[in-house]
């Protein structure tokens, strides 16, 4: 614990983890507050349909800037000394970005009737947001490129302010846009949110106006864009993927018990991701950095033991108390429609536990870029989840797509430990 505590000291916290801690609390309390006004004004029904919808944003902004974000930064930090190879990335990311982006926007906004079918089974007819979400999509591309610049440069106190600044617009055009339109307009919040924090966004760029003449269509690099390739398919493939095999389960709950049980699972999903940002936001911090600097199997092995014995307990206290609170939570968090949530806690809670001690070891893919391996067992975990999720869904109605969620990440608990076995269970030979 001493290590993990003096390592974020001397690497992490001088920079951004204070600040960081904030901008979680600030998302975290937007979303209690977004979730407790959708389940007053709207109701379980209607936060099914956000979640669809949610779910296609997300999967939809990804692909339109085709998963550059992490690959941008890295090269903007590796080159930000060297103006032509610094030239190169800004020009690749910039006009290959906006190229996608318009594609992405054109395809959703012409497509938009056919996107309403999908996302919105046998319901009102809600293209025009997705007309609107077009419309916007290139601000939010504008957003995510002006952040890759500023995380590169290691702005990152002002990119976290922009962040809790974001946060707290964003909720408050949401709770506004419910009360006064309902379910119209928390869709609507849905797909605007994003993109309104650019106008903040381009306060805290001002100060990067140098490097506008380094942006030219000449330099876009091919070659750069091929190093870019394993960072923008891995990061499609997890963001894009598993929002889209979420929205085939919820349609299919919707199909077979109904739009209130699609909300009730939405609601424990969202739960879910409240408390388990705090531990993502420490692996992302901790973990993936320290992965990247051990080169050899016996450090790995001692990092991934060290996180599992100081950092797992306190998940297991957490888990529990948040089972025996559930309750509580389930009442302050939406209304006494959503009673029945309660009794989704305890597989969910069983799931992401399994998940955090699956996401600690598979930190190693990302940290070695090993891409296949990557690719491989994502692709197996969606199918999984989609398999499991669907069977017992069908035996144990909403009750077994949370069934689903912690066998799926049991099976690729094991895989990862499959892959892992020797570098972590391995008996190490002594030198003669």
């Amino acid at each position: 614990m001493k290590k993990l505590i003096s390592y974020i000291n001397n690497n992490v916290l001088v920079k951004i983890t204070s600040l960081q801690i904030a901008s979680v609390l600030t998302r975290i309390v937007a979303g209690l507050l977004t979730s407790k006004a959708i389940a007053v004004f709207i109701g379980a029904e209607g936060l099914a349909l956000i979640g669809n919808l949610r779910n296609f944003v997300s999967s939809f902004q990804t692909i339109a800037i085709l998963g550059f974000y992490n690959g941008a930064v890295k090269y903007i930090s590796d080159f930000k000394d060297d103006v032509v190879e610094l030239s190169k990335t800004l020009s690749t990311v910039f006009y290959v970005g906006f190229v996608s982006t318009i594609l992405v926007s054109f395809f959703c906004y012409f497509n938009a009737e056919n996107i309403n079918n999908v996302i919105f089974p046998s319901y009102s007819n809600y293209a025009y947001v997705i007309k609107v979400f077009a419309i916007v999509l290139p601000f939010y591309a504008l957003n995510m490129f002006s952040f890759s610049i500023m995380n590169g440069f290691s702005k990152y106190k002002i990119l976290i302010i922009i962040n809790i600044i974001g946060q707290i617009l964003s909720v408050s055009i949401a709770l506004l846009l419910i009360y006064l339109e309902e379910l119209k307009g928390a869709l609507l919040s849905v797909v605007i949110a994003e993109s309104l924090i650019f106008l903040i966004t381009l306060v805290g760029i001002t100060n990067r106006r140098s490097l506008v003449p380094l942006i030219k269509v000449n330099n876009v690099s091919f070659n750069f864009l091929k190093k870019m390739s394993s960072y923008s398919i891995m990061a499609l493939f997890s963001a894009v993927i598993l929002p889209l095999v979420a929205i085939v389960i919820r349609s299919y709950i919707i199909e077979a018990e109904g739009y209130k049980d699609a909300g009730f699972w939405e609601a424990i999903t969202r739960i879910s991701k409240y408390y388990l940002m705090f531990v993502s936001s420490l692996l992302a911090l901790y973990i993936l950095p320290r992965f990247s600097e051990i080169d050899n199997t016996k450090e790995f092995k001692k990092e991934v033991f060290s996180f599992y014995k100081t950092v797992i307990p306190i998940l297991v206290i957490g888990l529990c108390l948040i089972y025996l609170l559930r309750s509580f939570i389930v009442t302050i968090v939406f209304t006494d429609e959503f009673q029945p949530v309660e009794d989704l806690f305890l597989w969910q809670l069983l799931g992401d536990f399994v998940k955090v001690l699956s996401m600690v070891i598979a930190y190693q893919f990302l940290a070695k870029k090993m891409f296949w391996h990557y690719i491989i067992t994502e692709a197996f975990l969606v199918v999984v989840l989609y398999i499991t999720s669907i069977y017992f869904i069908k035996l144990y109605g909403v009750k077994g797509a949370v069934i689903g969620h912690f066998t799926s990440y049991v099976m690729y608990y094991g895989v990862i430990l499959l892959i892992f076995g020797s570098s972590l269970f391995g008996v190490e030979r002594e030198k003669d």
